[in-house]
């Protein structure tokens, strides 16, 4: 019995932060602190118990997760003290984790093998440890806009497509999201990539009673403007612009080097803003990779006002933090949630969980406060048995 969190990028920072996390958790030998469900307010809620999940997942690298521990702990993020106490947690972790999809070799046969093949691990996984249910959660790197295609809004036309020889119509997050609701588990898009959100796959996520949940986590930047945002416009303080730098090292910042998917970053990180204040706002979000941060990232963000009798005025801040150590314990949040959602029948997108998404599916509530809201009303009105 349990509930199996499946990572796509199982050996990536995030991914094993959150491994490493939940077995500290689980062992007394941290604070649950940036895990929202273990506050009070989500006491009573029927979610499983940190201790009751159970790590695997897709990768297309091939470090163990200890070494990646061992990496984390010289980075700063895991404490060094902490490595040997969960090591054999990491290494048992570590031997649920199967190799992911790699790219197009250009072949003659169709992506339905590699589905096929993905669907099987997933359900061998959940198999060999008699888990009541299993999330799947994609932690792993960005990837550019998806070009949207005629298959992506029908689902009859896609499943013709996925037998047809060549690539397929669908990018690498969205066969794993095909896979994992093809193997019957809750979905989470972590990343901005185009995961679930076709409509062809939120209809299958419907067909097979399945919900999913996302996309791109919320952790730094993104919601400090969700909090202060709301500020502005409930005081009648027209904001001119608002102008932001990111500079991040480690793997994503490697990976946002990437104009392409920088722009599935952009896109996701500055949408709220315009949501929030009701139109575009003049100034852009930046992007670079500096090596030298590893594991940390820092944004700085300028904010131009106007008030009274048009004095314009300023707002700047600064955010400095440690990517992994701020997403892990969401991942934690996500797999129990959906994993709720799940148990109480809850199927398609899931609105009710925009609080820890820059881009939520479902919704255009943005604000921070109201999806905390939102969120907690939800959790505790679900249904099924607990």
């Amino acid at each position: 019995m349990g509930v199996g969190v499946w990572l796509v990028g199982a050996r990536g920072s995030v991914a094993t932060t959150a491994v490493a996390g939940a077995a500290a958790l689980r062992a007394g030998l941290a604070p649950p602190a940036g895990c929202v469900t273990e506050s009070p307010a989500f006491q009573g809620a029927g979610l499983p118990p940190l201790g009751e999940l159970v790590f695997g997942g897709h990768d297309v690298v091939a470090t163990p997760l200890p070494k990646r521990a061992e990496e984390l702990v010289r980075g700063g993020v895991v404490p060094a003290p902490l490595l040997e106490a969960v090591r054999a947690d990491l290494e048992a972790a570590d031997a649920e984790i199967r190799p992911g999809l790699g790219g197009w070799d250009g072949g003659a046969r169709s992506r339905r093998a590699d589905v096929a093949r993905l669907v099987a691990d997933i359900a061998g996984f959940r198999e060999r440890h008699g888990l009541d249910r299993v999330v799947v959660i994609n932690v792993a790197s960005t990837e550019p806009p998806c070009a949207r295609q005629p298959e992506h809004g029908d689902l009859a036309a896609l499943e013709r497509a996925m037998d047809e020889p060549g690539a397929g119509p669908l990018p690498p997050s969205s066969l794993y999201a095909y896979a994992a609701l093809s193997a019957g588990c809750g979905y989470v898009d972590f990343t901005p990539s185009a995961g679930a959100r076709l409509p062809a796959l939120d209809e299958l996520a419907r067909t097979r009673g399945l919900p999913y949940a996302g996309s791109d986590a919320k952790t730094g930047e993104t919601l400090v403007k969700t909090a202060l945002a709301p500020m502005f416009a409930d005081r009648a303080l027209e904001v001119r612009s608002w102008s932001g730098t990111n500079l991040l090292g480690g793997g994503d910042g490697a990976t946002l080097a990437d104009p392409a998917a920088r722009r599935s970053k952009t896109a996701s990180k500055d949408r709220a803003l315009r949501e929030i204040l009701g139109g575009p706002v003049e100034g852009e979000t930046h992007i670079d990779h500096v090596q030298a941060m590893g594991e940390w990232k820092t944004a700085w963000d300028h904010v131009v006002f106007e008030g009274f009798l048009g004095a314009r005025m300023t707002l700047q801040f600064t955010w400095q933090g440690c990517d992994s150590a701020l997403a892990a314990p969401l991942v934690l949040d996500l797999a129990r949630l959906v994993a709720r959602a799940h148990e109480a029948g809850e199927s398609g997108a899931l609105p009710a969980l925009a609080f820890f998404f820059k881009d939520p599916v479902g919704t255009d509530e943005h604000r921070v406060s109201a999806q905390y809201d939102l969120l907690h009303t939800w959790v505790h009105g679900l249904g099924g048995t607990q």
